[in-house]
């Protein structure tokens, strides 16, 4: 029911016990009614509360006298023989003895009917050391209901075992608890996260109105009746307009306290649940609970709209053994669809994975097929990695999700990290931002995928604009007057009340959180042994670099002196011939020496490149305004040969680096601008990209986010495309050997060589006939920007 919280009033019965009968129209909140010790009993029975040693009457059921024919004050003091004779006692011993009957009422022997009092059917149940002994009129043709009652069961079972997916299961739940009760109504009620209801499926009388999908506000079904369907399986109110009979006395003089009648079938309805039912012309209603182990997944809920509608004890005790079977079996047939769906998801992860390791990278997994998306079901996925946004499907922009990632990186969830995992299909109402991309992003389940966070995967699911068919308008508030003032009373009102809910995904399920965080570890099982193998790699790779090196070194040092040697007696032989020009012995000798000569220029640019991997870098703050100057000053000379512009940017940053090899960079980058050239006039621009800029964001590549970026740009021949990674590679020249002055095709290689030991990267984006721009970075701290 409906009810909003309000200020604590003084209880009317503060300082005694509770009474149904004498207090429960007194009640502003019926959060803080005690259900469980309602301090009366259905009047259709009768309640004794008996001392379990000796079976004396310690508590009566007013209206014993027109049930068992003895009044309160002729029972209370004295044995229960006097009620159920000596066979009937003997029984109760033997049962309390068994132990059997704790907290668990069983259904012992009927007694006859006394004059005009009816044939009762006798139960008990154990509790705080107190014996309680239910006696309800025994109902014609109980036995046979008994039978057909397991038959009803049996058949029951059958259909539930032979169901496809939960919702149809969860029909045919109502549709057997309906035949088996004969009752117009029977809902299978789910409990939302929320803890508002919902009727997940239904069975009904043909003239009834369908209340399936119908929801209903949390305070309908308050908090302390949840807790007893907790405890017990079955709730009977076989006439919702009855009388409620109090207990004399109602405090236990054994325990000195209320006595707790969580587990009797009698026990007194509160008048807030009572009027509810009355609201909705409910006549009797009976409530079974669905549980997943000591959790409330939801209830089987009864109405009858035609009068009174009594169960006997054997039909209660077969709804209750249903009960507890849908329980179990509802379990598992969800069990049973998230087992299909987790282990389709996992073989999508062990693909994702195999793609990530054949292509060297968790981006892989983003443009494959499969992609990270079908990882768990959802409509868009972000995975942050190597300083970038790879996205799939439907997301936010590369700025929302900046602005998303640094949100989560505050919350305790990912601070979690045995479990760090953030779910939500509300991010609206948690992150306000969100409403700005609502449509694409409502539902969100985040979570690292490094313990750094230095790598993020972010799923989403769209908005899903929900029409919520309430039962009534559920913030609609009724107060009466009562005896102690103004009450709240439940809701008259059940017409359909429709609200739209916007800035909501569909919910993310248990199933879908557990596959996230399976699908983490084996992308950090991946990293991790990824990275030890690149540890091995770069370990094999720097000693063979080393060995590469030296051997460049010897080879080309030890290779000169002969070299000369030919040079030298080709030289002596050309001097002393009398050969005349054009013979073709004299041409060989000519062009042996040319050879020689080109020979030892490779061999220099090849010693070059060896000492360049060797040296030592000498490392100190240098102005770069300085160092291009100097570069500058070297290439004077090729300057002067042509009309040049050249710009250099007017405030280069200061760099940590070696000066001697910085400035060989710039050379080799401006001889290429110059030499390279055919245009009328030469412009050269030297400058630099500061990491706050985007022009050159998408031309980086991967990890150099966040860095200073050098460039030597200018207006040359240009670079085909297919060309262009060819160009580092060490004596790889695009044209002819005389072509554009010549050249040995190694100062690129150089210029990568020495950035690359100054731990940046170097690229270049060119156009064909239009001109080159040459691309390089240092290691993030040597660079700092003016």
């Amino acid at each position: 029911m409906n009810l909003p919280s309000i200020a604590p009033a003084p209880l009317p019965w503060a300082g005694g016990a509770y009474s149904v009968k004498r207090h429960g129209v007194t009640l502003t909140n019926c959060d803080a009614e005690p259900v469980q010790t309602p301090g009366c009993i259905q009047a259709h029975g009768a309640l004794l509360v008996l001392r379990p040693d000796d079976l004396v009457i310690l508590q009566v059921s007013e209206n014993s006298g027109a049930l068992l024919g003895l009044a309160p004050a002729d029972l209370l003091g004295r044995p229960i023989v006097v009620v159920t004779g000596e066979a009937g006692a003997a029984q109760l011993r033997a049962s309390i003895a068994g132990g059997a009957t704790d907290a668990n009422p069983l259904r012992l022997f009927s007694l006859p009917g006394r004059g005009n009092a009816p044939a009762l059917d006798v139960s008990m149940h154990t509790l705080d050391g107190l014996a309680l002994v239910e006696f309800e009129p025994t109902l014609p043709g109980g036995d046979a209901q008994a039978q057909n009652g397991y038959a009803l069961v049996k058949k029951a079972v059958g259909r539930l075992r032979q169901a496809s997916g939960l919702q149809h299961f969860c029909t045919v739940a109502a549709e057997e608890f309906r035949e088996l009760t004969g009752l117009a109504r029977v809902m299978v009620y789910k409990f939302h996260s929320d803890g508002h209801g919902e009727v997940y499926a239904e069975s009904r009388h043909t003239d009834l109105a369908p209340w399936l999908g119908m929801h209903y506000p949390a305070e309908d079904i308050p908090a302390p009746a949840r807790e007893v369907f907790k405890r017990v399986w079955i709730r009977p109110t076989p006439d919702v307009n009855g009388a409620l009979a109090e207990m004399v006395p109602l405090v236990n003089p054994q325990t000195g306290r209320p006595l707790t009648m969580t587990h009797c079938a009698l026990r007194g309805a509160s008048v807030m649940y009572t009027e509810y039912l009355q609201n909705m012309g409910v006549k009797a209603g009976l409530t079974m609970s669905l549980r997943r182990g000591d959790e409330l997944w939801g209830l089987i809920v009864c109405h009858h709209y035609s009068g009174a509608a009594r169960l006997p004890f054997d039909g209660r005790a077969a709804c209750e053994l249903l009960a507890q079977i849908v329980s179990l079996q509802h379990q598992a047939i969800e069990n049973q669809e998230h087992l299909a769906y987790r282990l389709s998801r996992e073989a999508i992860h062990l693909q994702l994975i195999a793609q990530a390791s054949e292509e060297g990278g968790l981006s892989a997994m983003t443009d494959g097929a499969p992609t990270v998306l079908e990882a768990i079901q959802s409509d868009g996925v972000a995975l942050y990695h190597h300083g970038r946004w790879w996205r799939v499907g439907q997301t936010p922009s590369d700025a929302e999700l900046d602005a998303l990632a640094h949100w989560l990186n505050m919350q305790p969830e990912f601070a979690d990290d045995t479990r760090p995992v953030y779910v939500t299909d509300r991010l609206p109402d948690a992150y306000p931002a969100a409403t700005a991309f609502s449509a694409l992003a409502s539902g969100l389940l985040a979570l690292p995928l490094t313990l750094s966070r230095g790598k993020l995967m972010l799923w989403f699911r769209t908005e899903t604009l929900q029409t919520v068919q309430w039962g009534g308008d559920p913030k609609h508030v009724i107060k009466v007057i009562g005896p102690h003032g103004m009450r709240l009373t439940p809701r008259r009102s059940f017409e359909i009340f429709a609200e739209s809910v916007a800035g909501r995904s569909l919910p993310w399920q248990l199933v879908d959180v557990e596959l996230a965080l399976r699908f983490r570890l084996l992308v950090m099982a991946f990293v991790v042994s990824r990275a030890e193998r690149l540890a091995e790699l770069n370990v094999d790779l720097a000693r063979s670099n080393e060995e590469l090196d030296a051997f460049a070194y010897v080879a080309s040092h030890d290779l000169k002196e002969p070299l000369r040697g030919i040079y030298k007696n080709a030289y002596q032989l050309l001097e002393e011939s009398v050969l005349p020009q054009g013979n073709e012995s004299r041409d060989k000798l000519e062009r042996v020496m040319r050879l020689t000569v080109r020979m030892d220029a490779l061999l220099d640019a090849l010693l070059h490149f060896a000492r360049a991997g060797r040296l030592t870098m000498e490392l100190e703050k240098v102005d770069l305004n300085s160092v291009v100057a100097e570069a500058l000053e070297m290439v004077d000379s090729r300057r002067l040969e042509r009309v040049c512009e050249i710009t250099v940017a007017p405030a280069l940053p200061w760099v940590e680096c070696d000066r001697a090899r910085v400035r060989e960079i710039f050379v080799n980058l401006l001889s290429n601008a110059l030499k390279y050239n055919d245009k009328p006039v030469c412009r050269i621009e030297i400058g630099c990209e500061r990491p706050s800029r985007a022009s050159a964001a998408a031309d980086r590549p991967t990890g150099t986010d966040g860095r200073v970026v050098f460039y030597v740009k200018d207006n040359g021949i240009g670079i085909a495309p297919h060309h262009v990674e060819q160009i580092f590679k060490m004596f790889k020249r695009l044209h002819s050997r005389d072509d554009y002055g010549g050249g040995n095709g190694t100062g690129l290689t150089i210029v990568k060589k020495l950035v690359e030991r100054h731990g940046g990267r170097v690229w270049v984006r060119s156009a064909l006939g239009q001109g080159s721009t040459f691309f390089f970075t240092f290691t993030p701290d040597m660079a700092t920007a003016t």
